[in-house]
């Protein structure tokens, strides 16, 4: 994009979404940001502190769901571009309430493509719509090989099947309107500022606590993961010089099973907290699996590698250092994430706003 865009980022007070406002933010101050997010559970402002004030950056509380909310948002801030991060994503909450995952996965990215499509009736020229989604939508791998682009999808959670028919819907709405769009399926994230319901965030803090370290089944199941920050690069370079129409899957290259990965996390924790060796290790209890747990996942990022330069800039192995270094060192903000005070936060800086 050329000029001084206005780019609406969906979600951005997520984990992945916090990753990719701060990116943009910093990295090109010529232009202006727009954080919509509707701060729900998984949603922390102060996973923005850091730029809060930034005078290229504003903030503003809605639901994708809301439909003369995102008007809003359109009219008055003169939208060029969206990066649309914005989604319910907890596969274990899709078990328990699917209707949520409906409603904000399927029901808001439509609500969004419509505000977009009425916004951008003038034309589509220097605009596009990035729709940010998940491997889960290919299912689960179970003979060897890998998910491309072309991957016939077959989704297998609540969770995965609204991502699915969001990101049919995202297509189609390329096809009938001729919205320009790219859209992206990326494997499992890791890094700071990540809510402690997923893997490694939940074992750090537990491993912390001296709690049990629930691990499902036998911990067999294989997911390919990649650092968030790697991810937010990806999604800078599919933004601006991904192709319109195309899809780019997004990966680390990187598969684990959940067992080894966590006991390569408990020997990390062990010696960066001044453990005996094993100690963290004896916390690991085995659990029922959870319902329709896909048994593998694994992404062939060689089309974005080939076509747009980008691939992963670190190792695991010093990815998950920096990620068990980060919360150690921001015990506080893991302490506010699990307690809900972090909404006491909202409140206070942004009170009156």
């Amino acid at each position: 994009m050329k000029g001084t865009p206005t780019i609406l980022i969906t979600g951005g007070a997520g984990f992945i979404g916090s990753h990719v406002v701060r990116r943009f933010v910093t990295k090109y101050p010529q232009y202006r940001i727009v954080n919509l997010d509707a701060l729900t559970y998984a949603g922390n402002l102060e996973n923005l502190r850091d730029i809060q004030n930034a005078p290229n950056y504003s903030f503003v509380k809605a639901d994708i769901c809301d439909a003369e909310a995102v008007a809003k948002v359109f009219r008055e801030h003169a939208i060029d571009g969206v990066i649309h991060l914005a989604a319910e994503s907890h596969v274990d909450r899709s078990i328990t309430d699917p209707l949520a995952f409906v409603r904000t996965n399927v029901f808001g990215t439509v609500t969004l493509l419509n505000a977009t499509k009425e916004a951008w009736k003038g034309g589509f020229e220097g605009k596009r719509f990035y729709h940010v989604s998940t491997d889960e939508v290919y299912g689960s791998l179970h003979d060897g090989g890998f998910f491309i682009e072309e991957t016939p999808y077959d989704p297998q959670s609540p969770y995965s099947a609204s991502k699915a028919s969001s990101d049919h819907f995202v297509r189609a709405y390329g096809n009938t309107y001729k919205l320009p769009f790219v859209l992206s399926n990326c494997s499992n994230n890791y890094g700071s500022h990540h809510f402690p319901e997923k893997l490694i965030p939940l074992m750090i803090n537990n491993i912390r606590h001296n709690r049990p370290l629930p691990v499902y089944g036998k911990g067999e199941n294989v997911r390919d993961w990649l650092w968030v920050e790697d991810h937010a690069a990806a999604i800078d370079t599919i933004f601006h010089t991904g192709k319109n129409g195309e899809t780019y899957n997004i990966g680390g290259h990187n598969e684990w099973k959940n067992i080894d990965l966590v006991h390569l996390l408990c020997g990390i924790m062990d010696r960066k907290l001044g453990r005996a060796e094993g100690e963290s290790a004896k916390l690991i209890t085995y659990v029922t699996d959870r319902a329709g747990h896909d048994l593998r996942y694994a992404i062939d990022a060689s089309k974005i590698e080939r076509e747009l330069g980008w691939r992963p800039s670190i190792t695991f192995e010093e990815g998950l250092e920096r990620t068990v270094d980060w919360y150690l060192a921001n015990t506080e903000w893991l302490d506010h994430v699990t307690s809900g005070t972090y909404q006491q936060y909202y409140a206070e800086h942004y009170a009156g706003r």
